[in-house]
């Protein structure tokens, strides 16, 4: 018995070459961009000894691409790139601002600890 349920997608793609080229080319930079990026996290995390003077600014700077990244994930695969500036706000921003919050806390918590067992001697 045959489903009549099930949708063959693939039928409907009714687009010509040049749009397929199109499509592709967009998947290739795409794929460039996040691999560059990572690339760059990944050469500062092997080459920088953590305890130079330039670690701090190398954290930031994960922390900065990673929501780069995260951010060109949400524009490209969700779809978002493609809707009007405002939207892009509204749902980017409570996002970088989230995150922003979780870092302080974090850091905020470190110092913390570090102080308690500062002042208990370990």
């Amino acid at each position: 018995m045959e489903r009549d349920d099930i949708i063959e997608y693939s039928l409907d793609g009714h687009h010509d070459e040049e749009t397929g080229k199109q499509i592709r080319k967009k998947i290739w930079k795409v794929t460039a961009i996040l691999t560059i990026i990572t690339v760059l996290e990944v050469i500062c995390g092997a080459f920088i000894k953590q305890h130079s003077s330039i670690w701090p600014l190398v954290k930031w700077g994960f922390i900065i691409l990673t929501l780069v990244k995260a951010a060109y994930i949400v524009l490209i695969f969700m779809h978002l790139g493609d809707e009007k500036k405002t939207l892009k706000y509204v749902i980017l921003l409570p996002y970088f601002i989230f995150i922003i919050y979780l870092i302080f806390i974090c850091l905020n918590e470190a110092n913390a600890v570090s102080s308690a067992l500062k002042f208990f001697g370990f």
